[in-house]
């Protein structure tokens, strides 16, 4: 194995939209650096259950009516 092609592998501490810290290894900034997160779980509606649960509702209705419901074995797509 060629020496020396390696990045650093060190402690950085990462900082959270609401202020909260956590400390985790990174080849990211120097050792001792703070990531501060733009988007991070707390914010971002793929974890956070924002606006797009609506879109997924839409497109589930949108199957359903086209395909008929496989849970209920309605393959015609009428309601019971």
């Amino acid at each position: 194995m060629k020496k020396d092609i390696h990045p650093d592998y060190h402690e950085i501490t990462v900082e959270q939209t609401d202020g909260s810290t956590y400390k985790t290894r990174s080849t990211w900034g120097k050792e001792g650096d703070v990531l501060k997160l733009d988007v991070d779980p707390l914010t971002h509606p793929a974890w956070s259950g924002g606006k797009d649960v609506v879109i997924e509702k839409g497109q589930l209705s949108k199957f359903e009516k086209r395909f008929g419901s496989f849970l209920s074995g309605n393959a015609s797509g009428e309601q019971k």
